[in-house]
């Protein structure tokens, strides 16, 4: 006998079955429409290899009535989603690319993305940019003016413009954060860009 786990069988697909697989899902986790259908393609694909039944086409057309009905009871509704991640992301500091990118792979429409960020805009009392989901990154990872120590600040410069490279800000966003001398003299840029 192996000391390893036995494989877990995947369970013949039914409409019943996949109801109440996104019924659980969505109690665990918010999900546009289209993250949905790929959490339930992906049983579908591990059910029809296992089993041979049903269809693809057959599984499909129960994801399809599945979602519309699910939207039709506002238990899955990409526009309220779309706002809820990107206040989100964008309080963590995420630049306004970066969440575009990242609700797109969620399967958000670009209406809905665009509808969500003007409502940050609405909600916000300054203007929704990079410059200040930059601070807020800066803020929360101690990088630039974030250092108490001068010299830190000047050895760590250029790890400091890669993490918010990386983090989806331009160069020219990431160096107006880093070239700052003080947190105060930041706030006062952020406030001056209202």
């Amino acid at each position: 006998m192996t000391g390893g786990r036995q494989r877990k069988v995947p369970k013949k697909i039914t409409p019943g079955y996949l109801e109440k697989a996104a019924l659980f899902y969505l109690e665990r986790y918010s999900s546009s429409a289209g993250n949905l259908r790929r959490v339930l393609d992906r049983k579908i694909g591990n059910s029809i290899r296992e089993h041979g039944t049903p269809t693809k086409e057959e599984a499909a057309g129960w994801v399809v009535e599945l979602i519309a009905k699910l939207q039709r009871s506002k238990l899955l509704d990409d526009r309220a989603y779309a706002e809820s991640r990107v206040r989100r992301l964008y309080a963590e500091g995420k630049a306004l690319g970066r969440i575009r990118q990242t609700l797109a792979v969620k399967g958000v429409g670009q209406e809905d993305v665009a509808a969500a960020l003007e409502r940050l805009q609405a909600e916000s009392d300054a203007p929704v940019s990079d410059l200040p989901a930059a601070a807020a990154f800066a803020r929360k990872r101690k990088l630039g003016p974030y250092r108490s120590d001068a010299d830190e600040r000047r050895e760590m410069r250029q790890k400091d413009l890669g993490a918010l490279a990386r983090r989806g800000f331009s160069q020219a966003i990431a160096m107006k954060i880093l070239s700052v001398d003080s947190v105060a003299a930041l706030e006062e840029m952020i406030h001056d860009a209202d």
